[in-house]
């Protein structure tokens, strides 16, 4: 979009080819569907962290007792006295923030606002790119990403590079606690579809939130642009159990801010400068949360450039 000489707000030029002649809002070819944060479940997270307390483990060099039990079937004997423990040093999390300040000069939104109010629209456009902002990070952040996240005994390659119905297979053995559903690139989810194709097996169609998704042992494919393809053609694919009930992966919010427009986002006004120039600071408080190990399993070496070659026989 067109800016001032000095970059800092929408030019004139620009805001009155939106307020003449048109009958569109700005158009924005990377806003994507973001499903991901659709299917998410988010927490409220009050005083901006979450700590994730967990049962100990009989790997945990701290945990000195586990449940002892007994199965009794006749006669008087001396039951097991137990007790739960739990993690010393649990895990938290700090949310995360997206920032940005938008910049509007006021000249602009009072003469070129008569068909569509531009301030309206470059806040639209900002949180836009906030919220595509947000998924990028939930998934590849390096402190919290869900790819990240991953556990290696949670982590398995597939056997022939290209993802393959036996591969999803293994993933769902991973995540087998009542599977939400898969995370993959649009690229991804298209190679599978073309190995279960191969296979006999074509993947089964669902509708979601008024759109198609290919599913796979009646768990969707949801797709996203933020799971990265690598030079070699290469990716990976997730697969999660969600919410705090199923002691799955959440996303972490806070909402209840100043200004805010919608759960978790604000927009709030911070001043016209002596050009001006109005400022509005946009923000997001996230991050995410694996809740225990199981609930997220990742397929690596997904290769998406395996096509294959289709012989009919003559009629």
């Amino acid at each position: 979009m067109s800016t001032t000489s000095s970059n800092l707000s929408l030019s004139a030029a620009a805001a009155r080819n939106l307020a003449t002649a048109t009958v569109t809002v700005p158009q924005w070819e990377h806003i994507t569907p973001r499903w991901l944060h659709k299917l998410l479940p988010f927490v409220n997270v009050d005083g901006g962290v979450y700590r994730v307390n967990r049962v100990a483990q009989k790997t945990d060099k701290d945990a000195k007792f586990q449940p002892e039990l007994l199965t009794v079937d006749t006669g008087e004997p001396k039951l097991p006295t137990t007790f739960i423990d739990y993690e010393v040093d649990p895990r938290e999390y700090h949310l995360s923030a997206i920032q940005t300040v938008l910049h509007t000069h006021t000249r602009i939104t009072d003469l070129y606002s008569n068909q569509i109010d531009q301030l309206r629209e470059q806040v639209r456009l900002t949180v836009e790119a906030v919220r595509e902002k947000e998924e990028y990070e939930i998934l590849n952040n390096p402190d919290f990403g869900l790819l990240k996240e991953v556990a290696a005994s949670q982590t398995i390659k597939t056997r022939k590079g290209a993802p393959t119905p036996d591969d999803l297979d293994e993933l769902l053995t991973l995540v087998w606690k009542k599977p939400a559903f898969f995370v993959a690139h649009p690229k991804a989810i298209a190679a599978f579809g073309r190995e279960a194709t191969r296979r006999g097996v074509p993947p089964v169609i669902v509708h979601l939130f008024g759109s198609p998704f290919l599913t796979w042992r009646g768990v969707p494919l949801v797709p996203t642009n933020k799971l990265e393809i690598d030079k070699a053609g290469n990716t990976s694919i997730l697969l999660l159990r969600v919410g705090e009930a199923e002691q799955g992966v959440v996303g972490l919010q806070k909402i209840g801010v100043t200004g805010e427009v919608e759960p978790g986002l604000s927009v709030r006004y911070s001043g016209t400068s002596d050009s001006s120039i109005a400022s509005h600071l946009v923000t997001r408080y996230f991050s995410a949360a694996v809740l225990t190990e199981d609930a997220i399993a990742r397929l690596d070496g997904v290769s998406v450039n395996k096509y294959h070659e289709y012989v009919y026989p003559k009629a």
